[in-house]
């Protein structure tokens, strides 16, 4: 296949935290000129069997997708299961279980909020949440915007919802192994997503990727909406480095708040084998 192709394999709808219905995505994708579309909500592939139906509908290509939160060395990072058969029993189950700790760490999170002022928060974000079992820091997001307390999300994260600020609250997700094992098991392919954002050392971040591969890993997000040019090629280089395949996608959420549009990403660095030549056989048409 086409290393060219204008695949985007990372995006996001309301069946996690996205603000479009799946078929929405997958019609903004398509009037952008994506080829190849992956909708992959966090921790749940509810939605699978509307985008794909979405896509076929569209004569776009498709490939089932999910992103798993995990908790590597103390840090949240994500992975892409691309390709997962989204009616895999042991999937569905660790993705359950991976969800279930949402809500206790969204009251706790609407506590820390009331504290210095900001009342009622746990209520205003299920306003904005499609699937109550994920709720997340983006929905409060969304609801201290609504409520003027800032001008849009990253000022809300910045002042907020990271480490050390009133609404943080760490959450224990799945490990490293357990994701790729469910993906793998699952028919899919694991990838790790947009690996720049983590801040890892370099130490950290070779930690990462030597124990995803260990553990059957096989592509990382290369060119993705959070990347600059520089980090193109740095994760070129950790890709050829590794023997990963390459993925592309512009983790797109909302018309409103994302930087990125869908399939509006550069095309995959040159020398790279991409994501969806190891996934042809998987690819719904």
């Amino acid at each position: 296949m086409n290393p060219a192709l204008n695949a985007d394999l990372h995006c996001h709808s309301t069946i996690s935290d996205g603000t479009l219905p799946p078929e929405a995505v997958a019609a903004r994708a398509h009037a952008n000129g994506v080829q190849l579309w992956a909708l992959t909500d966090h921790d749940e592939v509810s939605g699978q069997h509307r985008a794909a139906a979405a896509a076929k509908t569209l004569g776009m290509g498709y490939l089932t997708g999910v992103e798993i939160s995990i908790t590597f060395i103390g840090k949240t990072v994500h992975i892409v299961g691309l390709g997962i058969d989204p009616d895999d029993a042991r999937l569905i189950e660790g993705l359950r279980q991976t969800r279930g700790g949402r809500e206790a760490r969204a009251h706790e999170m609407a506590e820390g909020l009331a504290k210095v002022g900001i009342r009622g928060a746990y209520e205003g974000a299920l306003r904005f949440v499609g699937n109550p079992d994920l709720i997340s820091r983006t929905h409060f997001a969304r609801f201290l915007v609504e409520s003027r307390v800032c001008r849009d999300t990253n000022e809300v994260f910045r002042k907020f919802l990271v480490e050390g600020k009133p609404g943080f609250v760490p959450h224990r997700w799945a490990t490293l192994k357990d994701a790729v094992t469910w993906i793998n098991q699952a028919g899919g392919m694991a990838v790790v997503a947009h690996p720049a954002r983590y801040g890892f050392t370099a130490t950290e971040e070779f930690a990462l990727f030597t124990e995803f591969k260990n553990h059957g890993g096989r592509a990382v997000e290369v060119v993705t909406g959070s990347h600059t040019p520089a980090e193109y090629q740095t994760y070129a280089e950790l890709a050829r480095e590794f023997g990963l395949a390459a993925s592309r996608g512009s983790d797109f959420h909302s018309p409103e708040e994302s930087h990125t549009e869908l399939g509006s990403l550069p095309a995959l660095p040159e020398g790279l084998t991409p994501v969806w030549e190891l996934l042809s056989a998987r690819i719904l048409h």
